[in-house]
């Protein structure tokens, strides 16, 4: 593929994940939100974390399988997945705290789902922002074990969906079986490794 197809590529799938937001942003300016516009706001953004979280865990599998297109773009996809999540946040902090730093202490310290929820976006914080070609230069191997805080991101964002959801779990289980799964399936390739490892030290 050569260097114009590859931008053109690139700024397909830059639009292709834009989108959601400028979706929100027309239902915004048309006030088409429904009957509680702060709640569809916060669902919708929460909801696209998910998403784009599950496409940065899948696209190494998929990799793995033959299927690269989704690794060559992990990168835009988690900081996206930020995006979504701060938007999440920026959310929260205007329409039910007011940004009032006494009123999130106390939310952060009687409702689990928001302590989850603000601990998942912290994690993600320092994920954006080690996001570039230089920072991954710098931090050298450290990079890559920084990264796997993603991991803890994905389990926190279950968590704060399932504590949300009160009675109808169903969303929360669905996205909680597809994690177990793509984190299993890392599991079960470290698990491999570190016995071959073992194999091979003992021979």
């Amino acid at each position: 593929m050569n260097k114009s197809a590859r931008w053109v590529l690139w700024v397909t799938v830059f639009v292709g994940l834009l989108t959601p937001f400028l979706l929100l942003l027309g239902r915004i300016a048309s006030q088409s939100l429904g009957p509680d516009p702060a709640q569809a706001l916060t669902h919708s953004t929460g909801e696209w974390t998910l998403r784009f979280l599950v496409l940065v865990l899948l696209a190494r599998p998929l990799a793995q399988y033959g299927y690269p297109f989704l690794f060559r773009f992990r990168r835009m996809l988690g900081n996206f997945a930020f995006l979504y999540a701060s938007l999440h946040l920026l959310v929260f902090a205007q329409v039910y705290i007011g940004w009032s730093g006494e009123i999130l202490a106390e939310e952060l310290a009687e409702r689990p789902y928001v302590l989850v929820g603000f601990s998942a976006w912290f994690l993600m914080l320092p994920l954006a922002i080690t996001s570039t070609n230089g920072m991954r230069r710098r931090l050298g191997r450290n990079w890559k074990l920084l990264h796997r805080a993603v991991y803890a991101v994905a389990v926190l964002g279950t968590l704060h969906l399932l504590w949300l959801s009160r009675s109808d779990i169903g969303e929360a289980v669905i996205y909680g079986a597809v994690f177990a799964i793509l984190l299993g399936w890392r599991a079960k390739r470290l698990l491999r490794r570190l016995f071959n490892k073992m194999l091979a030290t003992e021979s």
